[in-house]
């Protein structure tokens, strides 16, 4: 039996994962239900390993690129790409962008409208990376807890984990060195009056935006990166900056209704990077900061490796402490 602390994104990707090879798994998680502890439902879930490019090392690309199959196989998956805009006059951070990633075509003004109407005559150029998709994270971690189940795994729901565990998923609330808090915000609006299709990433000089589109005109919006550990509520001052770049996107969202504002926690490590390290008789799975969704899949497929010798993965970064 392999034992998981931790049933948010990192420790049901890897109970998944374990299970198709043939391994029994158990899952504790102190939540009374699926996704209440895990930070990865004020995510955007974006599969955009190009985009993240931009900012990220080139594993992001490497371990991400493969991320939308996966996850097609769990919940339904928007394979729509990424389109990325800014304002006129912030042209050169357009071009900034365009030099630190690659997996783009360049758009006109009139190619922007025709592939999102609703922005036509609002930008003049424009970045689409047409690999790239989108999924729902509130949905997406519930039919993985579904899939997780369906195929045998106990999943132990307000139930503390034992002293020991094979793997520790726990996030933020793990003893793992080095790693820091990264505060998320986000706000989920409502609009009638604006139809977008796709993520939208806005490079906006005080608040770069990114806008992913769910369903019944509902939009999630998030932008904000701040070294912090608090999980109270959004600013009114970081609130205001977010919606005042959605409304930079389309004056629209100004008559939007905001129907949530939420802030989470995200854990990384110094290099932003996800790590496998092995302390005394337990393996932890963390640091998957802002690229959740899109590389959970991928280290989970590590987390094989280690826990089931045979398994036939590379290892990815892989930090062995005494």
């Amino acid at each position: 039996m392999i034992t998981i602390a931790g049933a948010g994104l990192a420790g049901l990707t890897s109970a998944l994962e374990l299970a198709r090879r043939g391994a029994s798994v158990r899952v504790y998680d102190i939540g009374s239900y699926v996704g209440e502890n895990s930070v990865a439902r004020f995510a955007g879930g974006m599969l955009a390993p190009w985009c993240e490019r931009e900012s990220a090392e080139e594993d992001v690309i490497t371990l991400g690129a493969q991320a939308a199959e996966w996850w097609a196989d769990i919940t339904p998956v928007f394979r729509r790409g990424t389109l990325v805009v800014a304002p006129p006059r912030d042209r050169a951070d357009l071009i900034r962008f365009a030099r630190r990633t690659r997996g783009y075509c360049e758009l006109s003004s009139p190619e922007i409208a025709e592939l999102e109407p609703a922005l036509s005559g609002r930008f003049s150029r424009g970045l689409f990376f047409h690999q790239e998709a989108h999924l729902d994270p509130r949905r997406a971690l519930r039919d993985l807890a579904s899939a997780v189940q369906d195929i045998g795994v106990e999943l132990c729901l307000n139930t503390p984990a034992p002293a020991h565990v094979d793997l520790d998923c726990t996030g933020i609330a793990a003893t793992v060195p080095h790693l820091r808090p990264v505060r998320g915000e986000m706000a989920i609006l409502h609009s009638d009056e604006v139809d977008i299709t796709r993520t939208v990433r806005l490079l906006h000089p005080r608040m770069p935006l990114y806008l992913v589109p769910r369903q019944g005109g509902v939009y999630m919006i998030g932008g904000t990166m701040i070294e912090s550990s608090s999980t109270r509520a959004p600013t009114v001052r970081s609130l205001s900056e977010l919606l005042g770049a959605a409304f930079a996107l389309h004056p629209a969202f100004a008559e939007a209704s905001v129907i949530e504002t939420g802030a989470g926690v995200r854990p990384a490590f110094p290099d932003n990077l996800p790590r496998l390290e092995r302390h005394g008789r337990t393996l932890f799975l963390n640091g998957l900061y802002r690229h959740g969704f899109l590389l959970a899949p991928a280290m989970a497929a590590q987390v094989v490796q280690h826990l089931i010798p045979e398994g036939s993965h590379e290892n990815f970064r892989e930090r062995t402490t005494a």
